[in-house]
């Protein structure tokens, strides 16, 4: 009995327990709905209820979120809906802004458009500032009247409506501009490029036309070795007296270079009538005269015609007392010209890069001025360069009248080009003086003198009068042609084109007709025959007389 009694109180006690656990949790309950009702009431009552709610400001995140929310529950509907109109009026003035802002960039020619964006701008700004709808809508406290908001609104969608359909209506032409202007900026960058491109693309022509190609220096070293091996049969042998002859054909040939030197004597002996009449004076420097010396040797001129091989040193006479460039050569200013910052000055001035060629400082190329004192005994002589190929007979020549004049050559100019003034300067009074800037150029390269001729107007003595004032390079730049067109200005026979056809080293346009009709063709410019820079169409004229057949040519490897 007694244990009965015991577990009734153990059970009317759990049941007290489970009583109050309910009681427990519908307190807590009641606590947290209180504290939220705290913080709500909170969140309102802290709100500043003058807040504009049209402005563009309010955060949209977060806590700020719920501070908006709260706000939009506790304000006016029609003031969420000004809060909207205003926000897409503005949004209407930054892209109205924006595209006016893109076309005064852009440079466009529509005023008018300009004009209607800026107004249609300060519209959208005008219209909230109005008297009615800013005493109405956004300074009231009490009420917004709904007619006033519905005519603000009404105002507000014609603007976007106008703003919208001049977006659309010039939107295609601002992307045209766009692209307009994109492509000049390309076209200006990529001219840029191409001026650059063009300086360095000189210069490494010009160190392509200029360099020694490793087929024509082993050919010189092949012909010198000859002569170290074999030195009984390459001894110097006794002039002949056809060098003196004036009644026969002489030539003058000025170069370095072996290979193209053999060129021009092969192409004038194969088209020459009697071969036995024609004499070559060839003259080069000491480094390349055994090697000269030895080909000539090894590879007899055909016909019977007679060659002297020549040094410049040979020639005493030529002294820096005597020849004015000799001394200018050793001046410090010319040699700074030459040597201080070469490649870099010459890929600045693109316009002076051939002057600046390593050639102006040979005295082979100024031998030229200086024939009557070297062949004292002759009448006429026919000056080569070593660059051209002789297709015909050039007999002809000799029997030109020249009319008492120096030189007979073929002139170069065409409509305003390749005129004296091209060539000197007629800023410096000097030459505007003696010169006319109009006067046609001739071509140095087929020249025939008249050296009794040329005794009698003292032409070097004049040449040496000019180069002597050029000595700081003020009427010309380096060079041999303008010094030629000053001493021979009044003294030149003009001859007829089809003596001599300039061009074949730079003008891939001349006509296979014009070629094949001259009795000389010259290559000059940066394409030499010989250089692998040579134009194809043209070099074949030159490799026909190639003597191949030499030792020395094959294992060199011409390339031809």
């Amino acid at each position: 009995m007694a244990v009965a009694v015991r577990g009734s109180r153990s059970s009317g006690g759990g049941s007290g327990l489970s009583l109050r656990s309910f009681f427990s949790y519908r307190i807590f309950v009641s606590a947290m709905f209180s504290l939220l009702f705290i913080a709500t009431l909170s969140v309102l009552l802290t709100t500043d209820p003058s807040t504009s709610h049209h402005e563009s400001g309010l955060p949209t995140t977060g806590n700020a979120y719920v501070h908006r929310t709260f706000l939009a529950l506790k304000s006016d509907p029609l003031k969420t809906r000004i809060d909207l109109i205003h926000k897409q009026a503005n949004d209407h003035i930054t892209l109205v802004n924006a595209y006016a802002a893109y076309a005064r960039k852009l440079k466009l020619e529509i005023s008018r458009q300009l004009r209607m964006f800026d107004d249609l701008a300060n519209t959208f700004t005008d219209l909230s500032m109005k008297p009615t709808y800013r005493a109405s809508l956004f300074e009231s406290d009490g009420p917004i009247d709904e007619d006033v908001l519905r005519q603000f609104e009404k105002e507000v969608k014609d603007k976007v409506k106008t703003a919208r359909s001049m977006i659309v209506e010039s939107k295609e032409n601002y992307d045209n501009q766009l692209k307009i202007q994109k492509l000049k900026d390309t076209i200006f960058a990529v001219n840029e490029l191409l001026i650059k491109a063009k300086k360095n693309g000189a210069f490494a022509s010009m160190i392509a036309a200029k360099s020694v190609p490793k087929s024509l220096h082993c050919l010189a070293m092949r012909l010198v070795g000859e002569k170290i091996s074999n030195p009984e049969k390459y001894r110097d042998e006794e002039p002949e007296l056809e060098f003196e002859d004036p009644t026969l054909y002489h030539y003058a040939i000025f170069s370095d270079n072996v290979i193209a030197v053999s060129v021009v004597v092969r192409s004038v002996v194969k088209n020459a009538a009697e071969p036995w009449k024609h004499v070559f004076h060839v003259v080069t420097d000491r480094m390349n005269l055994a090697a000269m010396k030895v080909w000539f040797k090894m590879r007899p001129i055909e016909g019977g015609a007679h060659i002297e091989v020549k040094a410049v040193e040979d020639y005493t006479f030529l002294n820096s007392s005597y020849v004015p460039v000799l001394r200018q050569l050793e001046s410090a200013s010319l040699q700074k010209f030459y040597f201080e910052n070469r490649a870099e000055n010459a890929t600045k001035d693109a316009n002076n890069i051939k002057f600046r060629n390593p050639k102006y400082l040979s005295m082979l190329n100024h031998l030229r001025f200086y024939l009557p004192e070297m062949y004292p005994k002759l009448h006429k002589i026919l000056f080569l360069d070593d660059d051209v190929v002789v297709q015909k007979d050039l007999t002809g020549l000799w029997q030109i009248d020249l009319d008492g004049k120096v030189n007979g050559a073929v002139e170069t100019c065409f409509g305003s080009f390749h005129r004296y003034a091209q060539y000197l300067n007629f800023s410096h009074p000097l030459i505007r003086q003696r010169f006319n800037p109009k006067a046609c150029a001739w071509a140095y390269g087929m020249n025939i003198f008249d050296l009794d001729a040329w005794r009698r107007g003292k032409c070097t003595e004049e040449y040496h009068y000019w180069q002597n004032l050029n000595e700081e390079r003020t009427l010309w730049k380096l060079g041999t042609l303008p010094p030629g067109l000053i001493t021979f200005y009044s003294t030149t026979k003009s001859l007829d084109k089809s003596w001599h056809v300039l061009g074949l080293g730079y003008n891939p346009s001349i006509s296979m007709d014009e070629i094949n009709n001259a009795a000389v063709i010259h290559y000059n410019g940066n394409m030499k025959p010989w250089l692998d820079i040579a134009m194809n169409q043209y070099k074949n004229l030159w490799t026909t007389y190639v003597d191949n057949d030499m030792e020395f040519v094959q294992m060199c490897n011409f390339g031809l």
